[in-house]
């Protein structure tokens, strides 16, 4: 599936969540000054006061005291005394005066404390105070006599007042964390709310369903939800009822998002839109209420469209968990997502659309009639989609004549609607980087071998005899491929790496719904040419095999214990659709039925290889000639395949419909996914 390049056929941007959180603005700086400002408070305390002097007693006694400066003396918590002194005498006495600049250290209108001093015992400071003043002639009724008081330090406040400010503080910056950092500083309050994103008449969603390439059935299944949101009365009349739920299964990248962006777009109802991840939190009980908060808003909506993503994340079935109790949060989210979707309480006006990749692991509660009344499977595309998914993504490309749709369309089967875009987008990079002005049918080829086997690696460093023996390798594959009736159509053969692989074999597969055993026994063979080509030539083998034998193993096994191809085994299978044995600790069948299934998928790997060596060692000499020419041109095509074995007794129409359309300038064209690697 795919969609279109023009601006509009996308989501519009997000006006607000449902958790009713700005989410734009950063509140850290504000944590930031908090500490520090307490911290201030921790290292000064209270005595901010820049003006207060602390002076040593003997200065206090002879220099303020003696002489009848001193206004008031207060003893603050029997440590220090606040000194006062007379504004007369700041503003006339030069000892209260800056000896470099000669102004008054205090300002007349500071009415103080002056100075500070310390008191190391309260009794002694007293006598001093009374000595002094007698001693100095000072008269009993003009003497300053010291008062005492109490005072709380801020920093002792702090010591038990900062450690729970900053506790807070911490706790409100992990749950933002922890929540997605939405919602402001209230979001600790808010963690139940739904996350779900609102798209109503002020974010219309712009998606149409002629936006959507391809997928004809599914499209027909929803525009009938989409007709009922629209001409509700036109099917209850008859009794009918609105869907509650479709949900959409198939491959990733097969369009089923789209879809969803299509049936927002087309009903002009309200859209939710969200991940079935979403409900997932550490805390017990933030899923369900999710949950409960995304319907309860959905009602106020309705009628109105809740479209769940990847909802296997929550969906998964009950019970099946290797370890009890570990799934207990992700299984209440399920069963509150079971009872809002069909339970006591009525749900009219809402529809759930859903969409997984994973349908057979979803709970079976979850798949009945009455919850999902539908299931919608998006299939790969065919042929026909595909030639149409192109042309949705050409669009946007600027191309010239030599790019045929048809042509791109048969040379991608099995691709989906993601692969295409990204074909499509690769073949525009390599035209740039080319400096090309227009995307030629070349780039478009070159970008399917890019996607399919990376890029290539012509630097890599590989000794003599090792491109001998992937040059015969991959001979191998194509002389064994191009003698059998039921094998894919060779299109080229590389030796030049690519990724992660020495060399590759593309072929153009067949699309076929069903598959025989000859041709499974044909597309054995052929995969089993390059070992049998390193024996032939060398008389030993190599690793390069490996995608080659995990191909075979698979197929045979398939063969034997899903497809019932067997005849020792007869019409049985132990393929699991329903997903109940994925988790368990004891197989289906017997311990004789095993190493039966065993021995017969060794059987026909046996039986494959002794195919692909009789093969080679008959065309012993051409597969020679043929590696030989693989090592001086690195890559070759079906053309000088046939210059070697002659027309291919198989061909078929649509294959020589294919080789046809082929020019000679094209043949450094790459038209399908890889069969074999070394």
């Amino acid at each position: 599936m795919t969609e279109t390049s023009d601006k509009k056929n996308k989501f519009s941007k997000i006006k607000e969540p449902l958790s009713g959180g700005g989410g734009g603005n950063n509140f850290y700086w504000i944590y930031g000054v908090i500490i520090v400002f307490l911290l201030l408070f921790t290292f000064f305390g209270g005595n901010f006061s820049v003006n207060v002097r602390e002076v040593p007693m003997n200065v206090f006694e002879q220099e303020m005291l003696a002489r009848g400066d001193v206004l008031d003396i207060v003893i603050v918590n029997k440590e220090y005394a606040r000194i006062t002194i007379n504004p007369d005498s700041i503003a006339l006495c030069d000892r209260y005066k800056d000896k470099k600049t000669g102004k008054a250290i205090f300002e007349r209108s500071y009415r103080g404390p002056h100075f500070i001093v310390s008191v190391p015992s309260v009794e002694n400071f007293l006598e001093r105070i009374e000595k002094v003043q007698t001693e100095a002639g000072i008269p009993k009724n003009k003497q300053v006599y010291a008062r005492s008081i109490e005072e709380s330090s801020w920093t002792e406040s702090l010591s038990w007042i900062l450690p729970i400010v900053l506790l807070i503080v911490f706790w409100s910056f992990l749950m933002r964390r922890m929540s997605g950092g939405a919602g402001g500083p209230g979001q600790i309050f808010s963690i139940g709310k739904s996350r779900a994103t609102l798209y109503d008449k002020d974010t219309q969603v712009n998606v149409t369903f002629d936006d959507v390439a391809g997928l004809e059935s599914a499209k027909l299944e929803l525009k009938e939800i989409v007709d009922f949101l629209k001409n509700p009365k036109k099917y209850t009349e008859l009794g009918a009822k609105i869907p509650k739920g479709a949900l959409l299964v198939g491959p990733p990248g097969t369009g089923k998002t789209l879809l969803a962006k299509a049936v927002a777009g087309e009903a002009k109802v309200p859209f939710f839109s969200l991940s079935a991840s979403d409900f997932v939190e550490m805390f017990v009980g933030v899923g369900a209420s999710r949950v409960r908060d995304l319907f309860r808003s959905a009602k106020e909506k309705a009628p109105c469209i809740v479209f769940i993503d990847e909802i296997d994340a929550v969906g998964r079935a009950r019970g099946k968990s290797i370890s009890a109790g570990a799934n207990d949060e992700r299984e209440s989210t399920l069963n509150q997502l079971l009872t809002e979707m069909d339970g006591f309480s009525s749900n009219s006006g809402i529809i759930v659309l859903a969409a997984t990749n994973r349908a057979d692991i979803l709970d079976k509660a979850l798949l009945r009639a009455g919850r999902f009344d539908r299931q919608i499977y998006v299939d790969m595309p065919d042929l026909a989609e595909r030639k149409e998914i192109f042309k949705v993504h050409l669009k946007k490309i600027k191309y010239d004549d030599s790019v045929d749709v048809d042509f791109l369309a048969r040379q991608t089967p099995g691709f989906s609607g993601a692969d295409i875009a990204n074909i499509c987008n690769e073949a525009a990079l390599i035209a740039a980087r080319k400096n090309k002005k227009n995307v030629s049918k070349q780039d478009f080829l070159d970008a399917v071998d890019r996607v399919i086997a990376g890029l290539e690696k012509k630097n890599k460093i590989i000794t003599k005899h090792e491109k001998e023996v992937i040059a015969f390798h991959e001979a191998g594959h194509a002389t064994v491929s191009w003698m059998l009736e039921h094998a894919s159509p060779l299109v080229k053969v590389t030796i030049v790496p690519r990724g992660r692989s020495l060399g590759a074999a593309w072929y153009l597969p067949e699309e076929r719904q069903i598959t025989t055993t000859e041709q499974i026994m044909d597309d054995m063979t052929a995969a089993l040419g390059g070992r049998a080509a390193e024996e032939i030539i060398f008389g030993k083998i190599s690793t390069g095999a490996l995608s080659d034998l995990e191909k075979v193993t698979k197929q045979a096994y398939a063969s034997v214990m899903y497809y019932g191809l067997n005849e020792k085994l007869g019409n049985i299978s132990f393929y699991d659709s329903s997903g109940q044995y994925e988790f368990g600790f004891s197989k289906p069948y017997s311990e004789y039925t095993a190493q039966l299934i065993d021995q017969e998928s060794k059987k026909m790997v046996d039986i494959a290889y002794a195919r692909a060596k009789n093969i080679l060692q008959t065309h012993k000499e051409k597969l020679v000639i043929l590696a030989k020419k693989l090592l001086e041109k690195e890559v070759i095509f079906k053309e000088d395949l046939e210059e070697i074995f002659g027309k291919r007794p198989f061909e078929k129409e649509n294959e020589v419909q294919t080789t046809e359309e082929k020019k000679p300038e094209e043949k450094e064209s790459a038209e399908n996914k890889i069969e074999n690697k070394v």
